[in-house]
């Protein structure tokens, strides 16, 4: 086949623009005090004891996940989502929460990190930055901006947010099992 220069130019800067690489959604990730794994069927009932606690969801716009049928659905969407993780404290062995990485788009290549929570055992130390650095730093392999969606009215997961750089996007109405929540968006964009 016969190409002209003009189109040698372009097939030869086609070649040096990178194809967005397959993004691993289910990786481990070993952190000094934390990890991180994918979630398998086994782990309901440990993941089910770190997330009985009331207080984990006061602020959630599903504030019943602490029951046991909500929290069976939660369990159920992360196992067929594909990119739910398990957070284990590296220490006792004792899984401690989880996180999920969803919404990845190739072609604008972003991705969103949500559905986290972590036992209030781990509130207020290093364990949710940790697991936040992980789980950046394995996106940031893949993806030029990671979102994050926050229930409005979370102040508590806003604020961890900005600690760790979130800027505040923008708001929207989001519908989960048939009711729509106020969210807000935020976003970090790869490092240059």
């Amino acid at each position: 086949m016969d190409t002209t220069n003009a189109e040698r130019n372009v097939l030869a800067e086609e070649s040096r623009t990178p194809a967005a690489p397959d993004f691993g959604l289910q990786p481990t990730l070993i952190g000094e005090t934390i990890s991180l794994r994918p979630v398998r069927a086994e782990d309901f009932e440990p993941l089910f004891a770190a997330a009985s606690d009331p207080l984990i969801w006061e602020q959630h716009p599903e504030p019943l996940r602490h029951q046991r049928a909500v929290f069976a659905g939660f369990f159920a969407s992360a196992l067929a989502s594909g990119g739910a993780l398990v957070v284990i404290d590296r220490h006792s062995g004792t899984v401690i929460g989880s996180s999920r990485y969803y919404d990845w788009n190739p072609d604008t290549r972003e991705v969103a990190i949500g559905y986290t929570f972590l036992a209030r055992s781990h509130w207020g130390g290093s364990a949710n930055r940790e697991m936040k650095q992980l789980m950046l730093g394995h996106a940031f392999r893949f993806a030029k901006v990671v979102w994050f969606h926050i229930g409005a009215t979370n102040w508590r997961s806003r604020r961890a947010m900005e600690k760790i750089g979130g800027k505040l996007s923008h708001a929207a109405s989001v519908e989960s099992n048939g009711i729509a929540h106020d969210y807000a968006f935020y976003r970090i964009d790869a490092p240059r």
